[in-house]
């Protein structure tokens, strides 16, 4: 080796020492740190904070047991939560009426005896109108767009404020995506049909449907088929085509309408808001993660599984009919009227429908000039 190689070797080699020297010196320095920690104000440990802590959550629904996409929905989520967290969050569920009323949870959890629920946000408009626009509004959102608001616009801020008068701490718990506008029992061929009409529908639409002249009544799942083959209720509205051949509604109502009345009505995954503060923050992310994640799938899933019931129903003869004209008229009147009440009455309502309402507008924008114009010309 000659002089100058010897000397560049040697420079290199004392670099070398020298960064070597500095890591040693740095993890030297990370351990120290890590026997003496440097407390920090507001610090908070996060790191398997509940290894050895289990927490069960008592969760009731509104739903039958292993219900489809709704129901086995739910129990997805109780198994996401349990692997996700290692076993220390366990979820007992309940479905409906084997603890709690279906309609009857949102006061159980608010009140403690339960820990949290599902749901759907529209059933609970007569302790607050305001709580149905959480859900959707006829002629409104789509899933996307409601999804949008409700996470990125002002929609979670303002639920969560309201169900805080009620104890409750909510997150998006699924969308049904478009609903489906009935079953009925005999063709409708105009407003004039529609009078006097008994008709199982909930929320903001069952307000519009009243407007025109339809008299709503609100059936928990396990009673609309019965009444309707009763003859006690002359139509039933319940979520789209999936869930709908399973109900057997077009057994005794053949006539099947398009809907307008629940674009993308959101539900709800709901917490007992003193229980749900005082989880861990580890807890806490596995819930909402788990959440989010019930929220997107459940929404996919009724798209799946629509498309391929609609093909069934066909084949068994049903009628798919669109609501005449003079009728979708009459209902934008209606939804104006029945929004300006409410607006009056509650300000609650007035204020979440025209932060809702502004948001719409500004998508519409944007979803006539894509979403509309695709499909128009697809």
């Amino acid at each position: 080796m000659d002089r100058r190689t010897f000397l560049g070797a040697t420079a290199v080699a004392a670099t070398s020492t020298v960064i070597l020297s500095g890591c040693n010196e740095s993890n030297r320095q990370a351990i120290d740190y890590s026997k003496h920690p440097k407390k920090h104000d507001g610090d908070t440990k996060n790191v398997y904070v509940n290894r050895n802590k289990k927490v069960k959550i008592r969760l009731a629904t509104s739903w039958p047991a292993h219900f489809p996409i709704m129901g086995t929905g739910v129990e997805r989520f109780a198994e996401r939560v349990k692997q996700a967290s290692g076993g220390s969050l366990e979820i007992k569920l309940y479905p409906k009426n084997t603890l709690i009323p279906a309609l009857a949870v949102f006061d159980a959890a608010s009140s403690g005896e339960i820990d949290a629920f599902h749901s759907g946000p529209y059933y609970w408009k007569g302790k607050n109108s305001a709580f149905s626009l959480f859900s959707g509004v006829p002629f409104g959102f789509t899933f996307e767009e409601i999804n949008s608001w409700v996470m990125f616009g002002d929609g979670l801020k303002m639920w969560r404020e309201m169900y805080a008068r009620h104890n409750l701490y909510p997150f998006a718990g699924g969308n049904t995506n478009i609903q489906m506008g009935g079953w009925f029992r005999k063709p409708i061929e105009s407003l004039d049909d529609m009078q006097g009409l008994k008709m199982r529908i909930p929320g903001l639409g069952g307000e519009v449907f009243a407007k025109l002249g339809v008299n709503p009544i609100l059936l928990p799942a396990g009673e609309i088929y019965t009444s309707l083959e009763r003859g006690v209720i002359d139509a039933t509205e319940w979520v789209g085509p999936a869930l709908d051949i399973k109900m057997g509604f077009y057994k005794v109502a053949p006539y099947y309408y398009s809907g307008w009345h629940e674009p993308g009505s959101i539900l709800e995954l709901t917490f007992n808001k003193s229980f749900w503060e005082k989880l861990g923050s580890e807890h806490k992310a596995i819930l909402e993660m788990a959440a989010n994640e019930m929220n997107s799938t459940m929404t996919y899933e009724f798209h799946a599984e629509n498309i391929l019931a609609l093909q069934k129903l066909q084949s068994l003869g049903v009628t798919l009919l669109d609501y005449p004209a003079d009728i979708i008229v009459a209902a934008k009147k209606a939804l104006k009227d029945v929004t300006a009440e409410l607006g009056e009455k509650n300000r609650d309502f007035a204020e979440v429908y025209a932060n809702a309402d502004k948001y719409l507008q500004l998508s519409r924008q944007w979803s006539d000039v894509s979403l509309r114009n695709f499909l128009n010309i697809r």
